[in-house]
């Protein structure tokens, strides 16, 4: 585990990079609005007992290349800042550099890839999910994808037809910053691509909030972020044996 740093995009990305003696898959996470924290850091360290590598990229590398925040009120307001500097094309930008790191790398070249955000991140995780390279991306309650788009724009459920992998999205029914109409067009939209379901999937957590994966959180529910890590685990086996 350390910090690496990824240099080609406007500013140099600052990720953590964590792996496993054999990893097994190698998954791209994208963090939440708090950036690479202690608890992302622990995520990437749980991934990796798991078997599979995690490289946890900066989402703010142009604003704030180092953001390492808590969850008081103070810390979402100044993350909520960074966040509404953030573009489609720079976040695409930065991937493309991290994309072309890993390709450089021996022991990280030939793992298969798949995606995962969280919050903000799971909000950018859906254009994650449109890379080809990845083949499987899971979402933790990506909010306002039904409504807006980073940097302007069409708003990001547009994406949707073009995923070409496994992509899950994972809900809070309780959610405050994801109303009820949104949850819908996210279902809406998936299952329009989708119809089997078997490909995209939303999934639904009763008694949910916002934030309910990470335990540091207010909105931390032990039974909702198991069912979102077997979901997780799920996928990366998938794709490990092929």
């Amino acid at each position: 585990m350390s910090w690496t740093t990824i240099s080609g995009s406007e500013a140099s990305m600052r990720c953590w990079l964590q792996l496993p003696q054999n990893p097994r898959t190698l998954v791209l996470v994208l963090p939440e609005v708090f950036g690479i924290n202690g608890w992302l850091r622990s995520f990437a360290a749980r991934l990796a007992e798991a078997g599979h590598g995690a490289l946890v990229m900066p989402i703010f590398s142009r604003t704030a290349p180092e953001l390492d925040l808590g969850y008081d009120d103070a810390a979402l307001a100044e993350g909520r800042h960074h966040r509404d500097a953030v573009t489609v094309a720079g976040f695409q930008r930065d991937l493309e550099v991290a994309l072309g790191w890993i390709a450089a790398q021996p022991v990280l070249a030939d793992l298969p890839l798949a995606g995962l955000g969280f919050c903000f991140g799971g909000h950018l995780a859906w254009h994650l999910a449109c890379r080809p390279d990845l083949r499987s991306t899971v979402s933790f309650y990506g909010a306002r994808v039904a409504s807006a788009g980073p940097g302007g724009g069409a708003p990001t459920l547009a994406v949707a037809p073009a995923i070409p992998g496994s992509f899950d999205v994972w809900l809070g029914v309780d959610d405050p910053l994801m109303p009820p109409d949104e949850q819908e067009a996210i279902k809406a939209a998936l299952t329009a691509v989708d119809p089997s379901g078997k490909r995209l999937r939303c999934h639904t957590a009763l008694g949910a909030g916002h934030g309910f994966m990470c335990d540091q959180r207010p909105d931390h529910h032990p039974e909702a972020a198991e069912q979102g890590w077997l979901t997780l685990l799920s996928r990366l086996n998938e794709i490990a044996s092929g």
